[in-house]
């Protein structure tokens, strides 16, 4: 009895593996094809040979529950890494929000994230003062350790996220997400 439970729970641990490896490569992102693709400011783009996996730390609103990069599975993400005080991220932050504009979906999301000293009041502000009202206020609660389990070393940082949960790619600095090379960029990878 006990031998055949063990062989029916390896069995369904066989079947789920498989479901889940015929299901990844519709999500892969094929790491020549997307370096091939770029343009413009997405030159920039580190684009990594195999997908890195991120933290399980969270990050939230201010007043809000607490996030993790989980709760984004299945779909493609743009997470942008910045701060108040930062003039280059001030610049990138409205490209930011017409790309969410132009592609959100989904399957496609733009989300923000203020770290390091950043107050919930001034995150408010700075949005509001650059008229950017369709993207999340998402704070890294906890003085910069989100970002640094990320891999974040400088501010702006955007990183994409695959549905599958994985980072396949990195920008650091400011970029204009927002004009025709990354437009063609992103939806060549989220499909129609």
């Amino acid at each position: 009895m006990l031998q055949s439970a063990f062989s029916r729970r390896w069995m369904l641990a066989l079947v789920y593996t498989g479901l889940i490896l015929c299901a990844i490569p519709a999500f892969a992102v094929d790491p020549n094809n997307l370096r091939a693709a770029r343009s413009g400011d997405m030159l920039k783009l580190v684009v990594h040979d195999t997908p890195k996996p991120v933290t399980d730390l969270p990050f939230g609103l201010a007043d809000g529950p607490d996030l993790t990069m989980a709760d984004f599975a299945g779909k493609y993400v743009v997470v942008n890494f910045w701060a108040t005080w930062c003039p280059p991220c001030r610049k990138e932050m409205p490209s930011l929000s017409e790309l969410q504009t132009a592609l959100g979906s989904d399957t496609f999301e733009v989300i923000t994230i203020a770290t390091l000293r950043n107050s919930p009041s001034k995150v408010a502000q700075f949005f509001a003062s650059i008229k950017v009202d369709n993207l999340p206020l998402y704070m890294d609660r906890n003085r910069g350790a989100f970002a640094r389990s990320m891999g974040v070393l400088g501010l702006p940082t955007t990183l994409i996220i695959g549905p599958d949960g994985q980072e396949f790619a990195r920008l650091t600095g400011d970029a204009h997400w927002s004009d025709a090379d990354a437009i063609t960029l992103i939806s060549k990878l989220i499909g129609p």
